[in-house]
């Protein structure tokens, strides 16, 4: 039996990413975000068009995606209502975002600068993958969002989840951040309370039977 629903979230479970861009001060800036896919050695990447992290990639043409593992995810959730842009949009007012330019430091994480991209890694998390955007068009119809298009230039990977002797990540060992319907997952199990599904007012399974 199927039940027709008017669903007002369709993230069904995708892993989360943690952009990292650089300010127009030159500042290292980092974004969490979930709606990502790849299909060989590109990503596409949709943000909503008022984000820092968007008008940093617009500028740069640059980032880093960092994958976080699961036991990333208070960091995670510390960044889930900040914004690296000091004006603020009225739905973002609402949501209850604030403005952070320290946004690293808020999360405790740690930036790491290198070669090839100026956009900062994240030092915690095992995946760090060096982007150039290739390309971003508007998504969809009246959605406020981007759609980029980034080609992964070099891949850095905690050498414990590399398979010896070769280039390939150990599915086993990888244990990624994911969000579902607004809250964290890890392993099938949910992680921590969501920041972001407060502010969207997705009710909690504990709460919806």
């Amino acid at each position: 039996m199927h039940r027709v629903v008017d669903l007002k979230v369709l993230y069904f479970g995708t892993p989360v990413v943690l952009i990292g861009t650089r300010n127009p001060d030159g500042t290292p800036n980092v974004a969490p975000m979930s709606s990502a896919w790849w299909l060989g050695d590109q990503c596409m990447l949709g943000m909503n068009t008022a984000s820092q992290t968007a008008q940093n990639m617009a500028r740069e043409r640059e980032c880093v995606l960092n994958l976080p593992s699961s036991n990333l995810v208070a960091a995670v959730d510390r960044l889930a209502l900040l914004t690296g842009s000091p004006e603020r949009t009225p739905h973002r007012i609402a949501k209850g975002y604030r403005y952070e330019p320290d946004k690293f430091g808020a999360a405790g994480l740690s930036p790491l600068t290198g070669d090839l991209v100026a956009a900062p890694r994240v030092a915690e998390c095992p995946i760090q993958l060096k982007c150039e955007l290739l390309a971003a068009a508007p998504f969809g119809i009246d959605t406020g969002a981007i759609a980029h298009t980034v080609r992964v230039l070099r891949a850095h990977v905690a050498e414990d989840l590399i398979i010896p002797g070769t280039d390939h990540i150990d599915p086993i060992g990888w244990d990624p951040l994911i969000m579902k319907f607004c809250e964290f997952f890890g392993e099938g199990t949910q992680l921590h309370p969501s920041r972001l599904a407060t502010a969207w007012q997705i009710p909690s399974p504990a709460t919806s039977r």
